[in-house]
């Protein structure tokens, strides 16, 4: 539904404008003119993908928050695509479009993109409220998949009762209380931990739910469907079974092969481009090094040189140290707005070129790292099954982390891409991580 408001919004933009446009020239413009002339269509296209590709960049209209909130953004996106256009056509030495249109659409939109995010806003409430979950299980695990759900779910969901397992078995024809629970609470999904799920009259009582229409979950299943991420701590060996896009469906590699090197030589071509800017912006204030260059492990435990612009001073840089923190004090005056923009990852598509990473998939980490983390994090080396990525699930879900803690949060993630590798869900991570860098969003 998210989607179909966010395509509903950028139709609205495109009539907005055309509306706008064909008022200046029937109206407003003297002498009038025709519309549409062709030249002026063409720039009033480009308006109108500027528009959607800002209002997006921007978070709307599906992006959680304040009204406030909201209102800057919507006019922080038409902000940005009328400056965008104006030089566009400084550039090109000639007006694309009339002030007129500009600004008049760019407000139109404006508000049209808070009606479109009123819109998801609401519907999200209203699609939380509806999908309500009884958990049969401790509190400890409500209170953490309340607090997931509500910061980060993919499907949105509320916690309606949770139950403790030891007090819903139900023996011979007497009163089934966890039926009881879920009719009063209009429960449309049934949660069962591990302890639920040993106990063979919860399951009888899920089952008559399950036949009047309540779906049942497991708890690692609800995880994946609703959250995104796989339970690190209920896997078991037998639990990674599973086809991995990555080894086990070669027409999948070599799609995925022949998109990263599509995307990659776009990339080198961008990366050639903003050379001469970095190599400014380093001699002004990160001066040293202009590559910096990295051990990581890659696929099957190989390991491989990474290549990034330098952001660190050089001398702690190249040194096995601590985890690098969100504002580690190591990191230069212009490596933080490398790191802020994510230039300092373009090098990176060298490394793609070579085959040493693919454009998505879990990020690779330093050697020494991986022999800590595979000590302490179960499971750690599945991950390596594949190409590492330039960014991947956990980086769109997650976030940066800095700590073994954010690891085993971030290896959730992973794992539920490793289950779930396909196109569809490496474009949606691209347009994700799109998102975030054209926000200034992330390190």
């Amino acid at each position: 539904m998210q989607r179909r408001i966010g395509s509903f919004m950028n139709v609205g933009v495109l009539v907005l404008l055309a509306t706008v446009t064909k008022i200046h020239a029937a109206l407003v413009a003297s002498p009038s003119y025709p519309y549409p002339r062709s030249a002026q269509l063409g720039a009033a296209i480009a308006y109108g993908a500027i528009l959607a590709v800002c209002l997006y960049a921007f978070g709307m209209p599906d992006a959680p928050g304040t009204k406030t909130g909201a209102t800057l953004a919507a006019f922080g996106a038409v902000l940005t695509a009328g400056a965008t256009i104006s030089a566009l056509g400084l550039l090109s030495g000639a007006s694309l479009l009339p002030r007129f249109v500009v600004l008049g659409a760019g407000g139109l939109v404006a508000a049209w993109s808070l009606i479109c995010w009123d819109l998801a806003t609401s519907q999200r409430a209203r699609a939380r409220e509806r999908e309500r979950v009884v958990l049969v299980g401790p509190g400890t695990d409500a209170a953490e998949l309340s607090a997931e759900l509500r910061a980060n779910a993919e499907r949105p969901a509320v916690i309606a009762a949770t139950l403790d397992p030891a007090h819903q078995s139900s023996v011979g024809p007497g009163p089934l209380p966890l039926v009881g629970v879920a009719n009063r609470a209009n429960a449309t999904t049934i949660v069962l931990t591990r302890d639920a799920l040993s106990d063979e009259s919860i399951v009888r009582q899920a089952s008559i739910l399950h036949n009047r229409g309540c779906r049942v979950r497991s708890l690692p299943g609800f995880y994946q469907e609703w959250l995104g991420k796989v339970q690190v701590a209920e896997l078991e060996a037998t639990s990674l079974l599973f086809d991995v896009g990555g080894v086990h469906l070669p027409a999948y590699v070599r799609a995925k092969r022949l998109a990263d090197i599509l995307l990659s030589v776009v990339g080198a071509a961008f990366l050639v481009f903003v050379l001469p800017f970095v190599l400014l912006g380093d001699l002004a204030g990160n001066r040293g090094p202009l590559w910096f260059r990295q051990d990581r492990v890659g696929r099957n435990g190989t390991t491989f040189t990474m290549l990034k612009f330098r952001t660190m001073k050089p001398a702690v840089e190249d040194a096995d140290c601590e985890w690098t923190q969100l504002d580690d004090d190591r990191i230069t005056p212009f490596g933080r707005v490398l790191r802020r923009t994510h230039l300092d990852e373009f090098p990176q598509v060298i490394n793609v070129l070579r085959g040493d990473l693919s454009i998505v998939g879990p990020r690779p980490e330093q050697p020494h790292y991986v022999e800590e983390l595979r000590d302490k994090l179960p499971f750690y080396d599945f991950r390596h099954l594949v190409r590492p990525g330039l960014t991947g699930w956990a980086q769109v879900k997650y976030g940066y982390g800095s700590d073994q803690v954010d690891a085993f949060e971030k290896l959730q993630y992973d794992f539920y891409y490793l289950q779930n590798q396909a196109l569809s869900l490496d474009l949606r991570i691209i347009t994700r991580t799109l998102r975030s860098i054209l926000r200034g969003s992330g390190r």
